[in-house]
């Protein structure tokens, strides 16, 4: 059986630190070490939702306006809502008393579960409920707010 180049580590592909280098490396580049908390991306969330539902109605015409913006809202809470239910699960298992790694992946799975199903509840509940919504700036709005996990990366 003959190996690949791929299959052999090469001795320079990683090396295993210290704690004293660690705490170097994290002095150095404390900025490449910071976290973010997670409330703050559901806030932009809510506040990119408010922004362009005021686009909205600014911009839409007269007869149009209410209905554009309520899709607008409608799409941001589509967005904003399910994130907010898995950072509460989240938040749930931290404050759990029996604190474990193992449970803390239950909670994301279970999180991320609950949030796919809010989602898709809220996609076929307004749509089978508002049937006069306009998609166009829904989908945007809802679009606009899974793009702020990205900036978040940015943030850091």
């Amino acid at each position: 059986m003959s190996k690949n180049a791929w299959d052999e580590i090469d001795e320079d592909s990683f090396k295993t630190l210290s704690k004293d280098e660690m705490d170097a490396l994290r002095s150095a580049k404390p900025r490449n070490f910071a976290s973010i908390n997670s409330w703050w991306i559901v806030l932009a969330q809510v506040a990119i939702t408010l922004i362009i539902a005021g686009a909205c109605f600014v911009f839409s015409g007269q007869a149009d306006k209410s209905v554009y913006t309520y899709s607008a809202l409608v799409g941001g809470l589509i967005g904003f809502l399910p994130s907010t239910l898995f950072l509460m699960r989240l938040e749930a298992a931290r404050k759990s008393v029996k604190r474990s790694p193992g449970g803390f992946l239950a909670a994301i799975v279970s999180g991320e579960f609950i949030k796919i199903l809010a989602t898709i509840v809220l996609f076929i509940g307004f749509a089978l409920k508002q049937p006069d919504l306009k998609w166009i700036p829904l989908l945007v709005t809802y679009l606009a707010t899974l793009k702020c996990y990205l900036l978040a990366w940015f943030w850091k």
